[in-house]
C-alpha cells in the first residue's frame, strides 16, 4: 500500500513513542512511503524550532526518509478547497504521489476526509486498519 504520511505525523513518529511511532515502522517495513517537499519542509521547521532537535538530528531523519521514501516534489495544481489554503499543497502531494492512504492527525483534513480524493485516517484509524487487514490473513 503507498502511505502518505503528513507533517504532523512524522514529526510525532521522530520525536516521540507511540501510535504514531509505530505507524511509521510499519510504514518502512511493510508498505511503499510516499512524501512531499511540502510535508519535509513542515517537518523540518517543526522538528527545529518548536521541539529543539538538534540540526544533526533534523538532517539524519531527513536523509532517512529520503532514502526510503518516494518523495513528490512537485505536484500539480489542485482545485479543492479546504479550511486551511496551505494543506491544498500537502493534498496535491498525496494525489501526485498516488498514494492509497493520507494517514494525518490534521482536523482541516479528517473533518472533510469523506470529501476528499484519497482515502484520509487518524494514525489510531490507520493502525486499527492495518490490525484489520491482519485479522483476515488466513497466513
Amino acid at each position: 500500500m503507498r502511505v502518505f504520511l503528513d507533517a504532523n505525523v512524522l514529526v510525532s513518529a521522530l520525536a516521540t513513542r507511540g501510535i504514531c511511532a509505530d505507524v511509521l515502522q510499519v510504514v518502512l517495513a511493510e508498505h511503499q512511503l510516499v512524501l512531499g517537499e511540502t510535508v519535509l519542509g513542515e517537518m523540518k521547521r517543526v522538528l527545529s524550532e518548536k521541539m529543539h532537535v538538534p540540526e544533526g538530528a533534523v538532517s539524519e531523519a531527513e536523509a532517512l526518509l529520503r532514502r526510503e521514501a518516494v518523495v513528490v516534489s512537485r505536484p500539480g495544481d489542485l482545485a479543492f478547497e479546504l479550511r486551511d489554503p496551505d494543506d491544498v499543497p500537502i493534498l496535491a502531494e498525496a494525489m501526485e504521489s498516488l498514494a492509497e492512504v493520507l494517514v494525518t492527525g490534521d482536523r482541516d483534513f479528517l473533518d472533510v476526509a469523506d470529501r476528499l480524493p484519497v482515502l484520509a485516517l487518524s494514525p489510531r484509524q490507520f493502525w486499527e486498519k492495518l490490525q484489520e487487514g491482519d485479522e483476515s490473513d488466513p497466513s
